[in-house]
């Protein structure tokens, strides 16, 4: 009867210090007093930033109201200066122009909803989409989720622009937070769990180059 060679018909063995296949895994705990690193508040954006990115936003508002002011000026003085006369029997007296009071009252109207209408579209629309309104993108950060990273959506973005409501109301105390908050959040963030994160810069993608003739 002959014997089976060496090794024959059974596996490797294992090597020294090497676990059996299927055997658990060791792992390790960590130390005692060790906490995981808390966030960077460098990625951050600070409250200076945040602060320019509100005011470039207003521009167009003020722009707006600087408009619809020196037109509603221009309406009344088309009031006064074109009346209408109105006669009873013998009786005659000046009465406001009708084309100038309706004139006045669509100037209103407009004033109204431009401002209305940017707003929706700047902090709804435009930041829930890309996280970013026009302030937020010129000073190069954006809001996002806190648990996701990504934009928050058309209808959120109105929530925290009403929650900011709640930013003002002790003296805009609220509105301070990020300068001590670790997330740099305000009241508002908090409530609808944002954060204002920086942008990261975006290089310019060169085509690669042609291989040098004479060569394939």
């Amino acid at each position: 009867m002959t014997q089976p060679p060496p090794g024959h018909g059974y596996g490797p063995e294992p090597g020294y210090g090497q676990p059996y296949y299927g055997a658990p895994q060791q792992t390790y705990q960590p130390q005692a007093g060790y906490y995981p690193p808390g966030p960077n508040p460098e990625m951050y954006t600070p409250w200076a930033d945040r602060v320019l990115a509100f005011l470039i936003d207003q521009l167009p508002v003020a722009l707006i109201f600087g408009v619809g002011y020196a037109a509603m000026l221009g309406s009344s003085l088309v009031v006064l200066a074109f009346p209408e006369q109105n006669c009873v029997g013998d009786v005659c007296r000046d009465e406001p122009s009708m084309f100038g009071v309706v004139l006045m009252i669509a100037v209103m109207v407009v004033v109204a909803a431009l401002p209305l209408a940017y707003m929706i579209w700047n902090y709804g629309y435009r930041q829930g989409r890309t996280g970013q309104s026009i302030g937020k993108q010129v000073m190069k950060f954006k809001v996002v989720s806190e648990k996701s990273g990504q934009p928050i959506g058309f209808g959120m973005s109105l929530v925290r622009q009403l929650a900011h409501g709640i930013d003002s109301l002790i003296c805009y105390i609220g509105y301070l937070f990020p300068l001590w908050d670790p997330k740099r959040q305000t009241i508002a963030d908090k409530m609808v769990s944002t954060v204002c994160v920086r942008v990261p810069p975006q290089y310019p993608q060169f085509p690669p180059y042609p291989p040098a003739s004479g060569m394939r």
